[in-house]
């Protein structure tokens, strides 16, 4: 799934956690347990990601936003009258 060079680390995780992260393998879910870890720690990034566009975009002025993309409208030679 993702070609970049990977790097070993080791963690430390509860009982219950492994126990569940060893269920997901056992039900072939994910091939081992560093393939369960990369992706719920992708999927979590992801997620972060997107929290963060979303306060990021709630910064924005809807009214000045529209003004910049009117006046960015008006100058493109695809829109004159």
């Amino acid at each position: 799934m993702n070609d970049m060079p990977k790097e070993k680390v080791t963690v430390t995780i509860g009982r219950e956690l492994l126990r569940r992260l060893d269920r997901l393998v056992a039900e072939g879910q994910y091939p081992n347990r560093s393939s369960a870890v990369e992706e719920v720690l992708r999927k979590q990034f992801a997620k972060v990601d997107r929290a963060r566009l979303a306060r990021e975009a709630a910064k924005l002025d809807p009214a000045y936003e529209q003004a910049l993309a009117d006046e960015g409208l008006a100058g493109d030679s695809f829109c004159s009258p």
